[in-house]
């Protein structure tokens, strides 16, 4: 017989069919009761192993972390609980687990205690619930732009270009780290290495991506990036995934329209196809919340958070009227920011961001129209020579969640622009050269995707939302 997933089976009507289910051991009682897990759900499924019907030896290694194979009849549960459980009436192991060594015992673990052993964190309810959401939100995604008419484009991970210009990348060489060919002026000759020139591990793919959403229309990509930041915090990795949209013809309005319309239709799809793990994620962040001083608590538990995303229209307004709400606020002029705003042209944080959305307007926010000199070079100038056709989209609890904004389309601007940065032309030349030939308007934005998924599961450390884990000091597995 073929196994059955234990999420089919606990949605089953119970008849004393024989069903064969496979999985690991979570805790085995009174040497009768074996609670087992294989992943396709938060919910484990009891077998029920009567007294005497197993010999000894091979009831003492079903033990917790065990894999078995349990074939057996589908009864109706006495126990609360749960529905239906199996009757054993053959039990196999197919992997054992010394219960002297095996680091995860059914109690409760700390997260960075986990964080040592990713390789096993998966077989935890926290893990095993924010992965599943994790895949649900990815394939939302994919949905979410197919049924657009967006088209899938793989960008490159390796690349000559530094999309954000600011140098903070991994560098991709097979030169000799301990003799590297040199040049005359005794700098390392390039010339020589695999691609013949410096390459870097991408930390966008906005720029190629533009190439395609000028000859497609609407594009989207969906990769790996990396930066080589030495950020040791909970919001920060050197390796995520990105997902960034291109649109021609989009001006920022349009940009701005889309963005919305993609975070609620993911809030929905989460909702509707992850309730048992959002369930228990809520009451995980709920027990979390509970341990903080009451001024530091949320307002608002998860499942009450995603639903404040789908239900309220996001409240857009400039990066000037931020700055004269922000200044004038009591938290400023008392001085309770720890980064206090005193004039127009600085960077906000993430602290100003929650303010805006969780204290001032109760609602998501979309600030545009930022200072040029803190955006990027490929923005749109506007005409008042101060700002750039920036958006960023802010959420409760986490801040931004989305960067984006139109592209600088004139060949003019954006050549001046690079140079007012400094950056290398002859790098960026194919990017200038779109300009040249049929330029559009276009607009495009990024959004983290362990932001989302931090924002989905509740989960406060961006390492916990992606499987492996990669940040200053750590690149085990």
């Amino acid at each position: 017989m073929k196994r059955t997933k234990i999420k089919d089976l606990i949605a089953t009507a119970p008849e004393e069919q024989t069903v064969v289910v496979m999985g690991w051991v979570r805790t085995f009682r009174n040497n009768q009761f074996i609670s087992i897990n294989d992943g396709s759900t938060i919910q484990n499924i009891q077998a029920v192993v009567e007294l005497d019907q197993l010999e000894e030896g091979l009831l003492k290694r079903v033990t917790t972390g065990a894999c078995i194979s349990v074939t057996g009849k589908l009864i109706a549960s006495p126990a609360k609980g749960q529905q239906v459980e199996i009757k054993v009436e053959q039990l196999e192991i197919l992997g054992d687990s010394d219960p002297e060594k095996f680091p995860l015992q059914p109690k409760k673990h700390s997260l960075e205690f986990l964080r040592e052993i990713a390789h096993l964190r998966p077989r935890t309810n926290t893990f095993g619930a924010v992965m599943r959401v994790r895949h649900a939100m990815a394939f939302a995604v994919h949905q979410f732009f197919n049924e657009k008419g967006f088209v899938y484009v793989h960008t490159p991970i390796i690349t000559g270009s530094d999309a954000e210009g600011a140098g903070a990348m991994f560098r991709v060489t097979t030169l000799d780290a301990e003799n590297p060919p040199r040049d005359e002026e005794g700098k390392v000759d390039h010339s020589q290495d695999f691609f013949e020139k410096e390459t870097n591990l991408t930390v966008s793919g906005q720029l190629e991506g533009e190439t395609y959403a000028l000859a497609l229309g609407d594009i989207y990509t969906f990769g790996p990036t990396f930066r080589a930041e030495n950020s040791n915090t909970t919001r920060h990795l050197a390796e995520f995934w990105m997902i960034e949209p291109e649109m021609a013809f989009y001006d920022n309005n349009d940009n701005m329209d889309l963005a919305q319309e993609m975070l609620q239709y993911l809030m929905k799809y989460a909702l509707e196809h992850c309730k048992e793990d959002l369930a228990f994620l809520d009451k995980r962040a709920s027990d979390e919340e509970m341990t903080k001083p009451q001024a530091q608590r949320s307002e608002l538990g998860l499942l009450d958070r995603i639903k404040f995303i789908i239900e309220n229209d996001f409240q857009r307004l400039s990066y000037t009227e931020a700055i004269d709400i922000l200044k004038n606020s009591n938290p400023n002029k008392k001085k309770k920011f720890k980064y206090i705003i005193e004039e127009w042209g600085t960077d906000l944080q993430s602290e100003h961001e929650r303010f805006l959305v969780e204290k001032h307007f109760k609602k998501p926010v979309i600030l545009y129209n930022y200072p040029k000199e803190i955006k990027a070079f490929y923005m749109r100038q506007n005409e008042d020579g101060k700002t750039v056709g920036a958006m960023d989209v802010l959420f409760p609890g986490i801040g931004e969640i989305i960067g984006g904004s139109q592209r600088e389309e004139r060949y003019d601007k954006l050549l001046t622009r690079i140079k007012e940065m400094g950056l290398p032309e002859d790098e960026l030349k194919w990017y200038i050269e779109l300009r040249k030939f049929g330029s559009a308007p276009h607009s495009g934005f990024g959004l983290g995707f362990e932001r989302l998924i931090l924002f989905v599961t509740g989960m406060t450390n961006i390492r916990d939302v992606i499987p492996f884990p990669r940040f200053p000091g750590h690149a085990e597995y």
